[in-house]
């Protein structure tokens, strides 16, 4: 799965993530380990290996679970495989509209 040549990519994966309306961002993990490196750039926050690891922000209001099951969904349907083991990491949580970045003093 890690060869480019044989089918959708990190960066195809990051896109139908992002599109997930409860996801505000892609995270990488911690030491920025869940990523995946392309000519040029890395796509922090997927990581096409076995198991498939995504680390995602999302919004407050929907349980945590459900968002990273439909997550994992989205994943195993651009890949093309609905057996596919995927972790998705909740990294962190945000205010949907709220600004990003360190607390205020």
């Amino acid at each position: 799965m890690t060869d480019p040549a044989a089918g959708p990519g990190p960066q195809a994966v990051a896109d139908a993530v992002l599109a997930h309306p409860s996801v505000l961002r892609l995270d990488g993990g911690p030491f920025g380990s869940v990523a995946s490196y392309l000519p040029g750039h890395r796509v922090q926050g997927v990581r096409l290996a076995d198991p498939v690891e995504i680390a995602v922000v999302v919004r407050l209001g929907r349980p945590f679970a459900a968002v990273a099951d439909e997550v994992a969904d989205r994943v195993r349907a651009v890949l093309g495989d609905d057996t596919l083991a995927v972790d998705v990491t909740v990294a962190d949580v945000g205010a949907a509209g709220g600004v990003e970045g360190p607390a205020a003093p």
